[in-house]
């Protein structure tokens, strides 16, 4: 069975986007952006909502080719590119790239991909892994924490029904005041 993994930068107070989704204040730093670079670089299938699909997708596919592109950008657009994608979406009829689109049961669909043979599976999206999250399908929970309240927006977490009890497997703190923590979900 593959490992699920959901991570994302995240507030101080626990939200992914500011209110009007705003993410300004959640850019990475060199060494955090690095992290996730080589993240993407391991991952065997990421799997997008819609929301973070429309974030990422008008960028990467072609981040390398812009003027002043920095190496570490260009690696991970390349790393990004490659790496396998599905997105969950009722709204979008088709996706580019190394994509696939989903419109029915994200639940379902996820389970399934679960129990197929291959590397790790990243979801990212706070919708699309709350759904994750309630069907207990999360094998891992990755916070990349900012030094920074903003008060409301988009949480990380989900209302649940059920606690989820988690193991700490890693801290590490970024010159830039991040602290990434790492969680396996204890089954």
């Amino acid at each position: 069975m593959r490992k699920l993994s959901f991570g994302m930068n995240v507030s101080l107070d626990g939200y992914v986007a500011a209110p009007g989704d705003d993410i300004g204040w959640s850019a990475p730093g060199d060494e955090l952006f690095q992290w996730w670079s080589d993240r993407v670089g391991a991952t065997g299938l990421a799997l997008y909502g819609r929301k973070l699909w429309d974030t990422m997708n008008p960028h990467w596919p072609t981040a390398d080719q812009q003027p002043g592109v920095t190496p570490a950008e260009a690696e991970f657009a390349r790393r990004w590119r490659e790496m396998p994608k599905v997105v969950f979406s009722s709204t979008i009829s088709t996706v580019e790239g190394n994509a696939r689109l989903v419109t029915g049961d994200a639940v379902a669909e996820i389970t399934r991909l679960k129990a197929e043979d291959g590397g790790p599976i990243d979801i990212g999206g706070a919708t699309l892994a709350a759904a994750a999250m309630r069907a207990g399908l999360i094998d891992e929970y990755i916070l990349a924490t900012a030094p920074v309240l903003v008060g409301g927006g988009t949480p990380f977490f989900t209302a649940l029904d059920n606690w989820v009890n988690l193991t700490l497997v890693e801290t590490r703190t970024f010159p830039d005041g991040v602290v990434l923590t790492r969680y396996e979900t204890r089954r």
